[in-house]
């Protein structure tokens, strides 16, 4: 594999969007770092509760209680998922990985990053499956949330801390 595929198979495998939030990083990583968090600024609808204290640490894991239902692509029903804590850097960057169901696990990864930026916050959202076990690059299902549900989901997050008393 030459040197210019393997920079276009990983940039094919990583996906990012960004908004400018009106918030500090602060606020934006308390919702970042709570199970409850996760499930407000979804934007897949596939997260439908979650059980667990936020994160405070890397290696910290909640249960996020899921319906794949809202995808409608595979019947997978309603299912409960581990999130692993794989970055925490406090204000900064949280990133995780999903342990679920399915066996061998996935191993794709969800990340925010913050930068202060004039009138608020840089929010860098990121998707990763560069890493994913080599049946699931076989069976070439990914992305399984598309940039458009990435990108949604700063809105979100945006709207959640302009109307939120709790972050």
């Amino acid at each position: 594999m030459t040197e210019d595929t393997q920079t276009e198979q990983a940039a094919t495998e990583r996906m990012e969007v960004q908004r400018k939030i009106p918030a500090e990083p602060a606020r934006i990583f308390a919702v970042l770092r709570d199970p409850q968090g996760h499930v407000t600024i979804d934007s897949s609808g596939m997260l439908m509760d979650a059980t667990g204290e936020p994160a405070n640490k890397m290696g910290d894991e909640f249960v996020v209680h899921m319906d794949r239902e809202a995808l409608h692509d595979y019947d997978m029903g309603r299912y409960d998922v581990t999130v692993t804590i794989t970055k925490f850097e406090p204000e900064k960057e949280i990133a995780w990985t999903i342990l679920g169901q399915i066996r061998p696990q996935i191993g794709h990864v969800y990340g925010y990053t913050l930068e202060p930026a004039e009138g608020g916050t840089l929010v860098t959202s990121y998707y990763d499956w560069s890493d994913i076990d080599p049946a699931y690059k076989e069976a070439n299902i990914f992305p399984v949330i598309s940039e458009t549900a990435l990108r949604a989901t700063l809105g979100i997050l945006e709207r959640t801390l302009a109307r939120s008393t709790t972050w």
